[in-house]
């Protein structure tokens, strides 16, 4: 393997040629590089000059593209770039000309639009008519294929970066909720293509291995469910649980803000009516990816997203199912009778529809993706309770096109998760969701449902940090008597002086219905002069209605207290988005 000239003596060489065949592909690229790197006076490798600089931007919503961000910041250094990462919230658009070498990791959430801090850069530069020719680029794009408009931010951003001149280095990446293969092949792709003299592949490092005693997203947590109990009363349409989970001896570690990633499992009678759909028993062996061989039946529980529809599931079962009517349903020219036909079913009803003879256990399972972890805002401070995390979740019961239908997760908790039961968990930091850090500053929460979850956590924290600063609440359900959620802590926390306002709204219980939005405009004059005094105003829950009815009534309220211009009051409302004095978590 060695020439007779290399600078080794007989016993080197052997001792060299017997390590180098017992290494696998990865690990002599991973030596080769670090080899290369620490050659003296050595640029690392892969570098096209030591001095090369790379801005990393990223938009997140909650968290994701943040964290790719910081490992594709760790993995070009090791390249030897000059590499920094840079929040979309905190980048002017002016700013991209200088960024001689871009890649952009960004998300998209619910119907196509930017992540919430994201907002004011995607508008600014969507609309821009800079020259971006000296820009080389690529893009990273974090979705969901469930949502119609999957990935439509990083492709909005990419098509616009090529118009205004930009080269494309690598070509965009539109990644799922299982993105970590697809997100490692782009970081390869880009640092290559920006750096091609490249001769170690990064993959191995920029997705680390994780020791099976450290907890996180690549190994979550069996937390050992501590107690379980329903916030509603007799009488309720609602059925929201409260739960807690140990984290003792886990490692783990969250701030309040934060989330918690739980990874369920399908529910029995969906796993059967999925087996009965197909003509399979459940009994038939499979192998999954990343874990091995399976029987069905516990692969389709454990493994598999077997409800959500999307047109990525049906393109696939149509080549399954050999099915000429779904091919003619996915046509171009057939978008609003597809739309029509995913709103209100699920992946039983295609099935049903497209695959009345069945499909194999292959064929089944290889139209399903990994099924996701669901996340939810954490309902407890981690000083009022030590080796401890709550949630607060609604669990989903409805029913469309004759079939009854519930949320994975959220029933997952309220119906199979018993005290003593592991569950297992990952918490996912939201740093755009954060108490002020001076403790003096006074603080406006809007929760109305189980959007009170983090407000718990936040109102638990202050009061354990003895923080001076006031603390306002808003919150709204259906039923004074049914649905007050956490209503004695909340009275607990007036007492003792920690909650100085709390505005309920219960829109069920007179006429003309009331919600948290009425009771921001009844005290507008007070809530003004609190965002005068440098008030941080937050909102967590629902972001179809409530959270756009609250945005609009905060704007309502500037313009009418201050006596400004509609414009004038957006623009003030803009700016306590910008210097994070009005933070949202919805969903």
């Amino acid at each position: 393997m060695f020439p007779e000239h290399a600078p080794f003596t007989s016993d080197q060489r052997r001792a060299l040629e017997s390590l180098l065949a017992s290494l696998n592909p990865v690990q002599r690229g991973w030596l080769s590089g670090f080899l290369a790197g620490s050659a003296p006076g050595a640029a690392p490798a892969g570098s096209a000059t030591a001095t090369a600089k790379l801005t990393v931007l990223y938009g997140t919503e909650s968290g994701n593209s943040e964290v790719l961000a910081d490992r594709t910041v760790k993995a070009a250094k090791k390249r030897g770039f000059q590499a920094v990462m840079k929040n979309m919230s905190d980048f002017a658009t002016a700013d991209l000309a200088k960024a001689s070498n871009l890649l952009l990791i960004v998300s998209t959430w619910g119907d196509g639009e930017p992540p919430e801090t994201a907002t004011s850069f995607y508008k600014d530069f969507m609309a821009s008519e800079a020259s971006l020719a000296s820009v080389k680029f690529s893009v990273c794009a974090l979705g969901d294929t469930s949502y119609e408009k999957f990935c439509q931010t990083g492709k909005d951003l990419d098509a616009k970066l090529e118009k205004l001149g930009a080269t494309r280095v690598a070509a965009r990446v539109d990644c799922d909720v299982d993105y970590e293969d697809s997100y490692a092949t782009w970081l390869e792709s880009a640092l290559t293509a920006l750096a091609p003299t490249s001769a170690a592949p990064i993959a191995f490092e920029a997705v680390a291995s994780v020791a099976t005693t450290e907890y996180g997203k690549k190994n979550p947590f069996p937390a050992e469910t501590i107690d379980t109990v329903v916030l509603n009363g007799e009488g309720s349409h609602k059925e929201t649980i409260h739960l807690e989970f140990s984290l003792a001896a886990s490692g783990l570690s969250y701030e309040p803000g934060d989330a918690l990633a739980v990874l369920p499992v399908n529910a029995p009678d969906v796993v059967k009516a999925i087996l009965q759909a197909a003509k399979l028993t459940g009994n038939e062996e499979i192998e999954v990816k990343n874990v091995g061989r399976k029987l069905l039946a516990d692969a389709l529980r454990e493994d598999y997203d077997i409800t959500a529809l999307s047109r990525a599931v049906l393109t696939k079962l149509a080549e399954a199912a050999d099915s000429a009517t779904l091919r003619e349903l996915l046509a171009e020219d057939a978008k609003d009778r597809l739309k029509d036909f995913n709103n209100g079913r699920e992946i039983i009803d295609a099935l049903l529809a497209f695959a009345p003879n069945g499909l194999s256990a292959e064929a089944l399972t290889g139209i399903f993706r990994k099924l996701p972890p669901r996340l939810y805002s954490i309902a407890s401070s981690p000083l009022a309770h030590p080796d401890e995390v709550h949630l607060t979740v609604a669990a989903v019961r409805y029913q469309t096109h004759g079939r009854e239908r519930k949320g994975v997760c959220s029933t997952y908790l309220a119906d199979l998760v018993k005290t003593g039961n592991p569950v297992q968990v990952f918490v996912q930091p939201n740093k755009n969701f954060r108490l002020p850090a001076d403790g003096a500053t006074p603080v406006i929460m809007v929760g109305p449902g189980t959007g009170v979850a983090p407000f718990r956590a936040f109102v638990e924290h202050r009061a354990a940090l003895g923080s001076t600063g006031k603390n306002w609440l808003f919150f709204g359900d259906q039923h004074y008597t049914y649905d007050f959620l956490y209503q004695l802590e909340w009275q607990d926390f007036l007492k003792d002086g920690v909650l100085t306002r709390l505005d309920v709204a219960f829109s069920r219980d007179q006429p003309e219905k009331v919600y948290v939005q009425d009771r921001m405009i009844q005290q507008a004059q007070e809530l003004y002069q609190w965002l005068e005094q440098g008030a941080h105003f937050y909102v967590c829950g629902d972001a179809n209605r409530m959270a756009h009815d609250v945005h609009e009534a905060l704007i309502s309220i500037v313009e009418n207290q201050a006596a400004v211009t509609r414009e004038a009051a957006e623009a003030y409302v803009e700016d306590l988005k910008k210097t994070k004095r009005y933070q949202r978590d919805v969903y």
